[in-house]
């Protein structure tokens, strides 16, 4: 079982799409910048929180509905679970 996930950050008001095996893992590495080597979340200061999730039977499946998510579409889809 895998996870696609859009996590939020309101203080930058950025969005990331991802996904994993282990979802709450993954959101902790995300909170915690010192865990995490090259990615996107670490540029930017602020808590990350889960907005979005699916569960996929497997990993091919998990980056084809990634990259589906960070498709223009995609983000507009995402854009609604955005607290405001």
């Amino acid at each position: 079982m895998f996870f696609v996930y859009a996590i939020y950050n309101k203080a930058r008001d950025k969005v990331y799409i991802g996904q994993t095996e282990n979802l709450d893992r993954r959101i902790q590495e995300h909170n915690n910048p010192d865990n995490l080597r090259h990615t996107y979340t670490r540029r930017f200061a602020g808590e990350w929180v889960l907005i979005y999730k699916e569960v996929v039977e497997d990993r091919s499946v998990a980056v084809k509905r990634e990259k589906q998510l960070k498709s223009y579409k995609g983000r507009q889809f995402i854009k609604k679970y955005i607290p405001r």
